[in-house]
């Protein structure tokens, strides 16, 4: 398992964790190639089918990043986003999956170091817990 690179999936804000995530690489901050970056207008529309299709589609981790409260471009949607994210980490325990493997993160666009700093982070748990067992195998062709 040393040699274990991980999948992350990250949701990013397109007002806040966005702009940091574009910061972190024009200030040429380093951080992990491991995520493959979601942007949406809103961390708060994310909710736990995102999050197990990213699970289903081969991601060993999942990263939910948005505004923080008092500086949501929505106004709601930062509170949206802590409301939906509770009910995923709920639903990551009642199905048996390590809890180390989702994450959520406030960053504003201004904190490109955070960002930067929760990636390697997040990378560096999922790595000690390992490849998720969650992704599911293609189906074989009958011509194989």
């Amino acid at each position: 398992m040393e040699n274990f690179e991980p999948k992350i999936v990250t949701f990013a804000c397109n007002w806040c964790s966005y702009p940091a995530a574009d910061a972190a690489g024009v200030g040429r901050m380093q951080y992990s190639s491991n995520i493959r970056i979601i942007r949406v207008m809103c961390a708060g529309r994310i909710n736990s089918s995102f999050v197990f299709k990213a699970f289903e589609l081969g991601a060993d981790g999942v990263l939910v990043t948005g505004c923080h409260i008092e500086d949501c471009h929505y106004l709601f949607g930062a509170k949206q986003t802590v409301h939906n994210y509770d009910k995923i980490e709920k639903l990551v325990l009642m199905l048996g999956i390590e809890p180390e493997r989702i994450r959520y993160e406030q960053i504003s666009a201004a904190e490109a170091p955070k960002f930067a700093r929760v990636i390697n982070e997040f990378v560096a748990d999922v790595k000690k817990i390992g490849p998720s067992k969650l992704k599911t195998t293609p189906a074989k062709s009958s011509n194989s």
